[in-house]
């Protein structure tokens, strides 16, 4: 599967090694800047970024499409396949809005960007979302859907909740980010 950031193989059932690079998932409610996130911190940290939309679309990982939501259906298996091997090596940034179907073995952080609902409104609608695909990812942000399945889908510990509503809050992050990449490598000396 080849995502322009690199290739994968695809593979299933591969024997767990030792990642001498951690992984990293971005996610949250559309909207809340994971992809400005993720672009800046693979720059800084050469960390491959691996944006599932674009790698679901350019490897053929969709189904039907949703005409309610006005997009296509992920075929989580087939993309799981398809990134088993890469994600297996570490060095990764992984930034998409949904959490839950992801192995937790592919990750030593989660991060879940939230922003309030008044600016995730403006943003979503700039975006052209409307009716009910508008509504539910507002709900979604109220009742905290992407927190709530990041917590129950990995490790206590593993998982941070950060804000992403101001160019400062952006640096802010950033920087968070870094320093736990940095401390990472300290505790995983090779």
């Amino acid at each position: 599967m080849e995502n322009g950031h690199g290739s994968t193989n695809c593979a299933s059932a591969v024997p767990e090694i030792k990642r001498e690079v951690p992984n990293i998932l971005v996610t949250g409610t559309p909207g809340v800047g994971k992809s400005t996130l993720c672009a800046k911190l693979a720059e800084i940290t050469e960390m491959r970024w691996l944006e599932i939309s674009k790698i679901a679309i350019e490897n053929g990982c969709l189904e039907e499409y949703d005409e309610v939501y006005k997009c296509p259906v992920l075929d989580e298996d087939k993309l799981m396949d398809g990134l088993e091997e890469i994600m297996r090596h570490g060095g990764n940034i992984v930034d998409y809005h949904s959490c839950e179907f992801f192995p937790e073995r592919w990750f030593d952080a989660v991060y879940v960007l939230r922003a309030d609902t008044a600016t995730l409104y403006d943003r979503l609608k700039a975006r052209g979302y409307e009716g009910k695909k508008l509504e539910d990812n507002i709900d979604c942000e109220i009742f905290q859907v992407i927190l709530e399945e990041a917590k129950s889908s990995y490790k206590e510990g593993i998982v941070f909740e950060i804000t992403s509503l101001t160019e400062a809050q952006l640096h802010e992050n950033i920087e968070k980010i870094c320093l736990w990449v940095q401390k990472w490598f300290q505790d995983h000396p090779t």
